[in-house]
């Protein structure tokens, strides 16, 4: 079983549509405390290490042989965390970062939250180390496209972050930070690649799992 720690509710149906897409007859359990965003918004993501210390050992508790952390603010925190609770434990966005890597050294970050730019920079400059490569990254805040999530517009919310990807030059790649911003892939006209983090962090929690 692998086990997936959202801060927020949104992203239960996109992983369960991209498991029965890709991964059918993982079974998944979703760990939602929205809670946990807020606090590492206002405090830092340390603040929570502990709440979040506490939820990866009620999955461990339950059964999950892996854990994916699928908000990208707080998904360090999560990772620090895996050699105390004896699984596992994967940011959503790792595997995102390396393919951005890959991809060429012109790295555009878009987010939705000020609180994911540092986290997600960090990350990618850190995949950049790994491979050995340099990379230049340039992050960008999506303006107004927050307040459109947190008030239920989701078309509202994707569509301005597909015009934002748009509206980017000089890139090799588009990052999108965040997990919800995914589906604004299918709306984008640009020609430089944009990736999303739920479909290969999924595949590698499923691998780490032992069921990928």
């Amino acid at each position: 079983m692998l086990a997936l720690l959202h801060t927020s509710p949104v992203h239960v149906p996109l992983f369960d549509s991209l498991r029965d897409e890709a991964h059918p007859g993982l079974e998944l359990r979703h760990h939602v405390d929205a809670g946990l965003l807020g606090r590492a918004r206002q405090e830092g993501p340390e603040a929570v290490a502990g709440a979040v210390r506490a939820v990866l050992r009620r999955a461990v508790a339950e059964g999950a042989r892996a854990v994916v952390c699928t908000c990208s603010t707080i998904g360090g925190v999560a990772e620090a965390a895996a050699a105390e609770v004896g699984v596992r434990v994967l940011r959503v966005d790792r595997p995102m970062a390396a393919d951005a890597v890959a991809a060429g050294p012109r790295v555009v970050v878009l987010a939705a939250l000020e609180s994911t730019l540092a986290p997600t920079t960090a990350l990618i400059e850190e995949e950049a180390r790994r491979a050995g490569r340099s990379v230049e990254v340039r992050v960008r805040l999506v303006d107004g496209a927050w307040p459109r999530s947190e008030a239920g517009d989701t078309v509202g919310y994707l569509r301005l972050v597909a015009e934002a990807a748009d509206a980017v030059t000089g890139a090799d790649v588009i990052v999108l930070a965040q997990a919800s911003m995914a589906p604004a892939r299918e709306a984008t006209r640009t020609a430089v690649p944009v990736l999303a983090s739920p479909a290969p962090g999924l595949a590698a929690g499923a691998a780490a799992a032992g069921t990928g």
